[in-house]
């Protein structure tokens, strides 16, 4: 063939070959909860009753990490370590009230994935600076949720015994856990302001058909976002945010009132004093009495099981698209929350604290043919290093942050970048309340990065305590008995802040424990 020829012959059909050899990248997506705790999962075994078959069934396939923490138990800063891979301080998204028009210091994960050429969708909750989305082909989040409702549900009357939320705009059907429940089921003489609407004071039924349902919604635009980006010929990055579990808890039928109120079990440190402990008015536990009710937390727990389980059914209408596409071989599939959720734990709400069930959340990652199915990782991990993890996996090089991958950890080739894990918290940037947690092994530590704050210093021991009832530090009689190990994290506290050039150094390592 002649040189010419057979040279113009070679780039055409390099050219023809392009969008196959771009297809073969590994893609991403990327599945995330609101306010899911670790252990509200089937396949953990702490809730044998609750069903969660799709997820147990990626757990299976891919590695489940049992302790896994999020870098701040509150849903921005979290998510601003869950898009950047950076610390809470380093992105500076610190509280949910940040300035929605601020601009990360640095690019998400999903931008640098853009710039090297996927192609990119986010569906569901956001709560993020605005700039980070301007990457994504398609997006869509809570405010194309109620455009979808006003325009395809009508709005319901209100009968009796029911009450509007705001949220949804429909009645639902209050239970005891309601802030506004009435045993006789009248709400004609209740004036609105005498009602609390704050999203966690709603509980019950949501009346409105299962398809118009957020979880619904949501994983119903990932489905066609997965469609379109086989039609792209670009390896694709796609994420799914649910807004569940978060409150308000109302799930819909069939769900709501799957699992019985009276077989739900309560955390045994429900009635919990705390009386040695930093939060013991935390998250208005002492004002709102009925999170220490045994008899009332169950509704709230048959509930928000109820949302667990319609997610579930969701992630697997999602990963049974991901397969008919004929794109789940090649498909990296990242499954976590941004916080948990106290659920009655030591009588609390919600989340914003360093307590267990507050937060630790869920983690599962599977990649056939990468990753050992049915793998198990037992050492406390930060969901901040998922980026770092994503970039080894798809064989993208320098991109820097401040997490780690998780491969060799997954691997089991080295672990030793794993010895503690911290997570933040300045929320009300005051340094009087515990600012950090480091867990290291069975131990954990809660301390404020302030010298002089009065705030008490925790230590527990896990596998003695897993319910963080008994406090070895404060005004423990037996505390010199656990100041070295105290001292210990402390150190290994003052290593992680050296490393991501943190200015609160200097104040934890003044504080005398």
């Amino acid at each position: 063939m002649h040189t010419k020829l057979k040279l113009k012959f070679t780039a055409l059909s390099l050219l023809a070959a392009a969008p196959l050899l771009a297809q073969q990248k590994p893609n991403v997506l990327f599945i995330m909860t609101d306010q899911q705790r670790f252990d509200a999962l089937a396949i953990v075994g702490k809730y044998p009753f609750l069903k969660t078959p799709n997820l147990d069934k990626l757990a299976k396939e891919g590695v489940i990490f049992q302790r896994a923490y999020t870098q701040c138990a509150v849903s921005a800063p979290a998510r601003g370590s869950l898009l950047t891979g950076c610390t809470v301080e380093n992105h500076g998204v610190y509280t949910n009230e940040f300035d929605r028009n601020s601009t990360l210091p640095m690019k998400t994960f999903d931008q640098l994935l853009v710039d090297e050429g996927y192609y990119a969708e986010y569906h569901g909750k956001w709560h993020s600076p605005l700039q980070p989305k301007e990457c994504y082909s398609k997006f869509s989040d809570g405010a194309d949720y109620k455009a979808f409702l006003t325009s395809g549900l009508e709005k319901q009357k209100q009968g009796k015994g029911e009450r509007l939320n705001t949220d949804f705009k429909q009645p639902y059907r209050p239970n005891p856990m309601d802030a506004a429940y009435d045993e006789e089921g009248d709400y004609s003489n209740k004036a609105p302001k005498e009602v609390k609407s704050g999203q966690p004071d709603y509980h019950g039924e949501l009346l409105m058909p299962l398809k118009y349902s957020m979880t619904n919604y949501q994983g119903n635009q990932v489905i066609e976002a997965i469609k379109r980006a086989k039609d792209t010929g670009k390896p694709f990055s796609i994420t799914c945010s649910f807004g569940f579990p978060h409150a308000p808890m109302l799930p819909t039928k069939p769900y709501s009132g799957m699992y019985p109120v009276n077989q739900m079990p309560v955390s045994p440190s429900i009635n919990d004093d705390m009386k040695n402990s930093p939060y013991i008015n935390a998250n208005n536990r002492l004002k709102n009495p009925d999170y220490s009710n045994p008899a009332k937390i169950k509704y709230m727990m048959s509930d928000y099981f109820a949302l667990i389980t319609e997610i579930d059914a969701k992630v697997g209408e999602i990963l049974e698209t991901l397969k008919q596409t004929g794109m789940d071989k090649n498909t990296l599939v990242i499954f976590t929350s941004d916080h948990g959720e106290m659920l009655g734990s030591h009588g609390m709400r919600e989340k914003n604290v360093f307590l267990e069930e507050s937060a630790r959340v869920p983690l599962i990652i599977c990649f056939p043919g990468k990753i050992k199915a049915g793998a198990k990782v037992n050492t406390p991990v930060s969901t901040m290093n998922l980026a770092a993890t994503i970039f080894d996996y798809l064989g993208i090089k320098n991109m820097k942050n401040d997490g780690t991958s998780f491969r060799t950890l997954i691997e089991r080739t080295k672990t030793d970048k794993f010895d503690f894990v911290v997570t933040e918290w300045n929320f009300h940037m005051s340094g009087n309340e515990p600012n950090y947690m480091i867990v290291k092994g069975n131990w954990k530590m809660f301390i404020p990065y302030n010298a002089e704050s009065k705030t008490i210093d925790v230590l527990y021991d896990l596998k003695n305590d897993p319910f963080e009832m008994t406090n070895l530090l404060g005004n423990n009689p037996d505390r010199p008995k656990f100041e070295a190990k105290a001292n210990e994290l402390k150190q290994d506290l003052l290593r992680w802040l050296k490393q991501n050039h943190s200015i609160h150094y200097e104040g934890v390592l003044a504080r005398q424990l």
